[in-house]
């Protein structure tokens, strides 16, 4: 049984604040660690669930966040950036289900931790289809291109009960409770890290059980920029279209292209700040 990581960092037992999860404060270093851990649990959990081989994607910021000497040795990792699938670098079909650890709410989403979706600073609102969605949202449609389900989620109460929304039946772990965008109450990390154990062994469990999360094809793209200037570049893109000021539309042929089509729209809109 293959299992695929992908490993953010914003909904790690003890993150309340920007200054915890990037690189250029000091904080960063302790909470790497911390986020190492947790994606060792969930490898734990799975390999005593029945997995067989665990491939891990760096999903956060620049992707180069894992300490690599102190992931479990039964894993593989996939770090650094730019790549085509982003979180999702190395889904195919070949795997059996998706866990995601770390994880956060989408933007505008309220009482979650530092809410946001892909970039606090560029994007206010992305949309497939009809559905708001964030990167829990986007990330499982293209698994579920591949036909992988998505198992496990891990982070605060208000982002894992957003997942468990989206995809009823995911794994739910939760290792803190927001109360409000920068402030939580937090397990412990040894404690954390049972729970992802103990969660991720539980999902395999089912794992014959769950379903895709699919979106209906053509797949339409919908995404909302802070800025009219977001939008501007994102034009250059062919095929992408003016909704109104601030926001771009895509019709894609398929989730793995909506897919594409929002990491180049992400890098274009960072040449703007």
């Amino acid at each position: 049984m293959k299992v695929f990581i992908s490993a953010d960092m914003e909904g790690t037992a003890g993150v309340t604040d920007w200054e915890q999860v990037q690189s250029r404060y000091p904080e960063y270093t302790r909470f790497r660690r911390l986020m190492t851990e947790e994606v060792n649990a969930a490898i734990l959990g799975a390999l005593e669930g029945g997995a067989t081989e665990v491939v891990v994607n760096d999903s956060h910021a620049d992707m180069r966040n894992i300490l690599i000497e102190e992931l479990h040795p039964q894993a593989q990792l996939i770090s650094g950036s730019p790549k085509p699938h982003g979180m999702m670098q190395g889904i195919d079909a070949s795997f059996d289900a998706v866990f995601f650890t770390g994880y956060h709410a989408a933007a505008g989403t309220a009482n979650a931790i530092l809410d946001h979706s892909f970039s606090s600073a560029s994007v206010r609102q992305i949309k497939l289809g009809n559905l708001i969605v964030g990167e829990v949202g986007l990330n499982a449609a293209l698994a579920g291109h591949f036909k992988v389900p998505v198992a496990l989620v891990t982070g605060d109460g208000t982002a894992t009960a957003q997942v468990k929304k989206l995809i009823p039946q995911v794994e739910p772990v939760v290792v803190k409770e927001a109360i409000g965008r920068v402030a939580a109450r937090s397990y412990q990390p040894v404690e954390a890290r049972r729970r992802i154990k103990d969660g991720a062994q539980r999902a395999l469990k089912r794992v014959k059980d769950l379903k895709p999360f699919t979106v209906p094809r053509p797949v339409g793209l919908e995404i909302e920029w802070h800025y009219t200037g977001m939008a501007d570049r994102c034009m250059l893109i062919p095929g992408v279209t003016r909704v109104n000021p601030r926001a771009v539309a895509f019709k894609a042929k398929d989730a793995e292209q909506a897919y594409t089509v929002t990491i180049a729209c992400l890098v274009m809109a960072r040449s703007t700040l």
